[in-house]
């Protein structure tokens, strides 16, 4: 995502054939039951301050049960904003080095994948500096979903992290150009949405506890992997994104702190 980033011109087609889709409107084929709004850089900014705000709101009850908790919490947005920061230049903020506004681009650029990676590692760190050992996974596996789905309520009306041109239909979206695309940003609301009902239900069925981050991590490292074949980002080398290679880092490390978890709660068991 990228702070006053205008939407793409129509480069790519999602059947991948070489030849340019003419307009919907060129057409006459079915419009699409939305379309995207005018990119506003002030809803954006907003919405996202919203996600951060609720996160703290949601956090700072948590932390009265422990004061390291406040910690921790700080710990994972500073970690979050370096994660984000850093996977962004590297899977697309470098191709801006020598271009005008390179300094608006790399001071506003961001990605979801960085920051889950960051804060993850923030807070593993932050855990073991103030000594605390309790499970924090679960409640951010709750907040993070909430936090990215506002996020990418600024992304729609921001007008970034659009989905590639394809053939106007009942699920497509037009961009701003009036240009039918592959709903991106609505697809990934909706997975949210779903993490979070999954996560509500586990919680209150206790299953799964201490684990639901790190199924967090796993899904949706898999989900964007997939989905960025959709997306219109650059890419590293042929069809494979630099976001790709992020969310296959997400999805391992989701994979690992499952397996540690699992492993660390039988060895318990057996001691008792």
């Amino acid at each position: 995502m990228r702070w006053g980033e205008r939407p793409r011109e129509p480069a790519f087609i999602v059947d991948f054939r070489a030849r340019q889709e003419p307009r919907p409107t060129e057409l006459g084929l079915m419009k699409p039951l939305i379309t995207m709004p005018v990119p506003q850089s002030t809803a954006y900014g907003w919405l996202m301050l919203a996600g951060i705000v609720v996160s703290i709101l949601f956090w700072s009850r948590l932390a009265r049960r422990d004061d390291r908790l406040l910690a921790v919490y700080v710990a994972a947005l500073i970690g979050a904003f370096l994660g984000a920061k850093v996977v962004y230049f590297f899977a697309e903020g470098y191709q801006h080095l020598g271009a005008p506004d390179v300094w608006l681009q790399l001071a506003t650029g961001k990605t979801i994948l960085g920051g889950l990676l960051g804060g993850y590692a923030a807070v593993e760190m932050a855990k073991r500096l103030v000594g605390y050992a309790g499970v924090t996974g679960d409640w951010f596996a709750t907040i993070a979903p909430v936090g990215i789905i506002l996020g990418r309520l600024g992304c729609w009306f921001h007008g970034c992290c659009v989905g590639k041109v394809c053939q106007s239909a009942w699920f497509t979206v037009n961009d701003a150009t009036g240009v039918a695309r592959w709903p991106s940003v609505p697809l990934e609301i909706l997975f949210n949405v779903a993490m979070v009902v999954v996560f509500v239900l586990l919680r209150r069925a206790c299953k799964l506890s201490g684990q639901h981050f790190h199924i967090y991590l796993i899904a949706y490292g898999l989900f964007r992997f997939l989905h960025e074949f959709l997306r219109a980002e650059p890419k590293l080398f042929g069809l494979i994104t630099g976001y790709q290679i992020a969310a296959l880092a997400v999805a391992t490390l989701g994979v690992f702190g499952f397996v540690r978890r699992a492993n660390a709660v039988r060895v318990l068991v057996r001691a008792s």
